[in-house]
């Protein structure tokens, strides 16, 4: 929020913590070979970054952040579309009725910031018609990186299924390969770092170590960041991919609500229709009512005996 565009600092740090753990403690400092070829993990760390780093780009295009949240919960949409074009899959009317609702939502809610953003600018009159055309640039952006992550995931499918499951492996492997990457967007980390520098001073509860409070932000969102991808990479090994788009998007549906109540960002009665349409499409396309059904029926057993 103080910094906009910060995202490269913040993913460099993510991906660098990320890699020197999995570096440590699952390629044994370079001792292990990689039960899937290198090659295989190149091709997608190369669709990875470019994902992390278009995401990033986009907050800097008047995106707000909710609008990037719902538009990255688009992802079932970007995932189906590619399903039936490369690896030729069909599906149930109720998945397409699922995907048409939250298509219809994210339009809701594209459309209505699009407005916000039109009339932001009218008023402007030394942006003119500017903002708008970045926003129009950061829609786009944000399309892109969700094809890629789309096509990213279905190339992740085809490895698993031909050399078995490796989370911690894959996790080390697309943090750890893009680090030379980020060389190309040093710059814009170093003005960041004195920027972070420049940041009024906080002392750490417990601890009493005091730094620029920037600093402690990124090294919350590192450590949790940590937490998160690495929760969802063996979620993918351990579960459906149902079970985790489902976990996943009411992660995303929890930081939305928190987003909007806490730093208080623009969202309207519009809005809300959106969001709802969005998570519950996708809770249609996950099928959850038919595991809740059994799953009610279950507890309903167990308690009559009690009560009787």
């Amino acid at each position: 929020r103080q910094f906009p565009g910060c995202g490269n600092i913040v993913t460099f740090s993510q991906f660098l913590f990320i890699a020197v753990e999995g570096f440590i403690f699952e390629a044994n400092f370079g001792r292990k070979r990689p039960a899937i070829p290198i090659r295989n993990y190149f091709i997608m760390v190369a669709m990875f970054f470019t994902v992390s780093v278009v995401n990033n780009y986009a907050l800097n295009l008047n995106i707000a952040m909710p609008l990037h949240m719902i538009f990255r919960s688009g992802s079932l949409i970007a995932s189906m579309a590619l399903g039936i074009i490369i690896l030729r899959k069909r599906y149930s009317v109720s998945k397409y009725a699922s995907i048409a609702l939250v298509s219809l939502g994210i339009f809701t809610c594209t459309f209505m910031s699009a407005k916000q953003v039109a009339s932001e600018s009218s008023l402007n009159q030394e942006d003119g018609p500017q903002a708008f055309l970045w926003w129009l640039l950061g829609i786009a952006a944000l399309t892109f990186a969700l094809l890629m992550s789309a096509r990213m995931g279905i190339f992740q499918e085809t490895l698993y299924q031909k050399f078995g499951k490796h989370s911690k492996e894959a996790l080390f492997y697309n943090h750890a390969l893009p680090l030379p990457g980020f060389l190309l967007l040093a710059p814009n980390i170093y003005q960041h770092a004195v920027l972070f520098n420049q940041s009024e001073l906080f002392q750490v509860p417990v601890v009493g170590l005091t730094l620029p409070i920037m600093w402690f932000y990124l090294l919350m969102n590192v450590i949790t960041q940590y937490v998160c991808i690495r929760g969802v990479f063996i979620l993918t090994t351990e579960c459906t991919s149902l079970t985790v788009t489902l976990v996943v998007t009411l992660r995303k549906f929890v930081s939305l609500i928190f987003s909007i109540l806490y730093f208080q960002n623009p969202f309207t009665g519009w809005h809300w229709l959106g969001t709802a349409f969005v998570f519950v499409g996708t809770l249609m396309y996950t099928e959850v009512w038919n595991s809740l059904g059994p799953f009610l029926a279950r507890c309903r057993r167990r308690r009559r005996p009690k009560e009787e």
